[in-house]
């Protein structure tokens, strides 16, 4: 078992595939893009499952599959199914932009993918392009009715909240737990590397965060019931709208700091090992990764360093990577 110096219990991996995607989300990428890693600097399928192997030796239950979009790496579906296999591992997901869903859901049960979460920050199709810049809001919601036809259960929906832009769909977009056993969570912003002007018809950086609170206050009417979550299910606060067959979860880093909570590592696509999502420190492990070190000693340095909590109360954000190159 994998335990940090203040007692929590460390669960849950994240490992980026890569840092490439099919959109440029405006809090995830700059709007003139980054340039791409080198195919040579990403891990091979065998680095990745090697340290997949290794972590859930070490206690590791729960691995999600991030990026950039995971779904655009050409060998994804052989990812899975080498992980899907690894004994001791009890839950694998992957996060999605959902353009690439609609094809790829069923090979993706096939090859022993539990379930997906889901990004969708509007209901509006002109605002969806706005926001992603390369998205296409119908192709992404033909994508998740075809995850959840296909059995990844339970859909999770995130949604990052950006005042002056989407705040005021926060109530239709809990509502589709209603009808849908949805899981939908409003995340607040996270302020890393997205500090710059996002374009025309996007708000400004002063306007742009957007308490868990006030998603609270808009949601008042809708009368949330709390429901009960166990000690290990990390920072989500979840809710459920009554007689909703779905619910409606709140993760957020500023409005009520989670740290305390957080349960996980990460991975990023070019072999680093984070500790902390909003902390720029970070592990290089590629190179004993392609020499056939022992990773043992790396995870636990990583989890031995893992700080109390993040520093963005002290406007220390991380800046060294964008979302995408960390996997979010």
């Amino acid at each position: 078992m994998l335990i940090d110096a203040f007692a929590r219990k460390i669960t849950y991996l994240r490992i980026s595939v890569t840092d490439r995607c099919n959109e440029r989300c405006a809090y995830c990428l700059p709007k003139d893009g980054v340039s791409w890693m080198d195919e040579k600097e990403l891990m091979s399928p065998d680095e990745i499952v090697r340290l997949a192997e290794a972590a859930i030796g070490l206690g590791i239950t729960k691995v999600r599959l991030t990026g950039g979009e995971p779904l655009v790496r050409p060998d994804i579906l052989e990812i899975i199914s080498r992980i899907a296999i690894i004994p001791g591992l009890k839950d694998l997901s992957l996060t999605t932009n959902g353009m690439l869903l609609k094809k790829m859901a069923k090979s993706l049960v096939e090859a022993g993918l539990h379930r997906v979460n889901i990004s969708l920050d509007t209901l509006d199709p002109e605002k969806y392009r706005k926001v992603t810049r390369l998205g296409n809001f119908e192709q992404t919601w033909q994508g998740i009715l075809e995850a959840e036809k296909a059995g990844l259960h339970p859909i999770k929906i995130n949604t990052v909240v950006v005042g002056g832009f989407n705040d005021n769909e926060i109530i239709p977009i809990a509502k589709l737990s209603l009808d849908h056993p949805w899981h939908i969570r409003f995340i607040e912003l996270m302020p890393v590397a997205n500090q710059e002007d996002w374009g025309a018809g996007l708000p400004p950086v002063e306007e742009r965060y957007f308490s868990s609170q006030r998603m609270h206050e808009l949601l008042s009417s809708l009368n949330l019931e709390e429901v009960p979550s166990p000690d290990y299910s990390g920072p989500e606060r979840t809710y459920r709208i009554p007689d909703g067959v779905g619910t409606v979860g709140f993760i957020s880093p500023l409005g009520d700091h989670f740290c305390m909570k957080c349960n996980r590592l990460r991975l990023t696509a070019d072999g680093c090992l984070k500790s902390c999502l909003l902390v720029d420190k970070e592990i290089s492990i590629r190179d004993a990764l392609r020499s056939g070190a022992d990773l043992t000693s790396f995870l636990i340095n990583a989890v031995a360093n893992k700080p109390i909590g993040h520093e963005l109360s002290s406007h220390n954000c991380p800046d060294s990577r964008c979302m995408s190159q960390i996997g979010g």
